[in-house]
């Protein structure tokens, strides 16, 4: 099941790897251009009392690729109706789909925590580790929302997806650095429950509702 589903999404995560490295890259190399024009003390200037972050293109990144991953591990399954096929497998169903999300939650995982590792690592060129945290820190929700699994139901979308949008506002409440540090824990846990929210597609999809 694993390796299946590494033969259908391996070029795409290449491609994401390629892509949000890149922009790391990009976000480093922009932060090294304003230090060379303003100097480090003022970037240290507005890190302390601005709350600047000189990684806000980052933003929206981890959430457009965890829907693009999930449009490409999940989509040519009920297309194809292959979804059928591997419910009708001599194994549970539920353990099925349980593999396929935890393989795509798992592959994301370590291309955010990829990312991370190289904005934490750039960023101490610059900056003293409080400020480097800081950063890190303010980022950590945008990576939460990548990982967040909230699939609609065809038949009451307009709900479903008006729920989702819900959802993945709540990690996009705040632009003040660390404004979640005491929410980190209840927004991790909310991406854990939310993989058991396709299974309820999945029912129905084995009941035949379309």
């Amino acid at each position: 099941m694993l390796y299946k589903e590494w033969i259908k999404t391996r070029w795409f995560y290449a491609v994401a790897l390629l892509t949000t490295f890149a922009l790391c890259g990009y976000v480093l190399l922009n932060i090294n251009r304003l230090v060379s024009l303003k100097g480090a003390a003022h970037l240290w200037e507005v890190a302390m009392f601005r709350d600047a972050i000189f990684i806000d293109m980052m933003r929206y990144v981890p959430l457009l690729v965890g829907i693009v991953a999930a449009v490409v591990q999940f989509v040519p399954e009920l297309v194809h109706k292959r979804l059928k096929l591997t419910m009708h497998l001599p194994r549970g169903y539920v353990r099925s789909v349980m593999e396929m999300l935890l393989f795509g939650f798992g592959c994301l995982a370590l291309l955010f925590c990829g990312n991370l590792v190289m904005l934490l690592l750039g960023l101490q060129t610059f900056f003293a580790n409080e400020i480097v945290w800081h950063i890190v820190l303010a980022a950590l929700p945008w990576y939460l929302a990548g990982l967040s699994c909230l699939e609609p139901v065809w038949r009451r979308r307009i709900l479903n997806i008006m729920i989702s949008i819900a959802c993945l506002r709540i990690f996009y409440m705040s632009p003040a650095p660390e404004a979640y540090n005491r929410l980190l824990p209840w927004l991790t846990v909310l991406v854990v429950v939310s993989l058991a929210l396709p299974l309820l597609s999945v029912v129905r999809f084995k009941e035949g509702k379309e």
